[in-house]
Formats: C-alpha cells, structure tokens, sequence
C-alpha cells in the first residue's frame, strides 16, 4: 500500500493505506480522530465534514489520494482547548442534544465565517443546508451562528 503523507491539524502524519479509503476512515481508524462521525456513507448529511485547505468538505466521498500536500483540519483541530467562538456559542445556545452531527454542523459553519465574518440569515442558512440534524436544533444552530460571528 502507498504512504501519504498528510498534514492534520497543524502536525504531519504518514499513513499507509489504499489510495481509495476516504478520508474519514483514515482520520477515525488510523489517526484516531473520532470527532468527524460517520452519517451516510454518500456526503448527503455533513456528519463527516472536514476542511480541506479551509474549505468545508465531506471526508466519507474524499479519497486520500486526492488531498496530497493540502491541510487538513478536524474538529479536533479547529480549537486546541475547544474555545474557538463557534464551540463556545454552542455551549451558550445549548445546541447539542444527541450530539452526532454536531462536528459537522461547526466545522461548516467555521468553513463559513472563515470566508464571510458576517453572514446575514440567508447566507448562513445557505450555507449550513445540507447538513442534516436529526434531533432538529436548527434554530439553535443558526442563533450561534449569529453569536459566533459577532465575538469575532
């Protein structure tokens, strides 16, 4: 099997695996990032998102051989001490109730402020469409949002 060598998090890794396996299971099985979850296999529900060079991406359909020398970033990443704006208006909004989706849920919406500090309602529900919440704390999501974006 090939070696890839990947950036993750701020710190280089080798893993050797098929150049097929998605990038989730790369981060959950071999690096033991367990914060990306598994949702739908077919990067209908976000549950998986990750960004790639800043961007907001879905890990289950990205595939290892496709990241070469870009950075990769994890919930795990996102803050080293969990005090990034976004984790800190989630708590304040009491936005988690299952808590599956919600890496994905902020790592989308970090993807968002990071190229619009200010998003206005659409942009944000724009934005954040697509990344299904079963227990349905959309109102929540959005008020942190709109948190996070004016503490920065």
């Amino acid at each position: 099997m090939p070696l890839f060598n990947l950036m993750v998090n701020g710190k280089r890794v080798a893993v050797d695996v098929d150049p097929t396996t998605p990038m989730l299971w790369v981060l959950r099985d071999h690096l033991k990032l367990v914060g990306t979850k598994y949702g739908c296999g077919i990067a209908q529900c976000g549950a998986c998102t990750i960004h790639l060079n800043g961007v907001a991406v879905r890990s289950c359909v990205l595939p290892v051989a496709a990241v070469g020398d870009q950075v990769i970033t994890t919930i795990e990443g996102l803050s080293p001490d969990g005090t990034h704006p976004l984790q800190e208006a989630w708590l304040q909004h009491d936005v988690p109730q299952c808590g599956y989706c919600q890496a994905g849920q902020i790592m989308n919406a970090a993807a968002l402020l990071a190229r619009n500090p200010a998003p206005n309602d659409e942009e944000i529900d724009a934005a954040m469409n697509g990344n299904l919440c079963r227990c349905g704390t959309y109102t929540r999501i959005h008020a942190a949002i709109k948190t996070a974006a004016a503490t920065r």
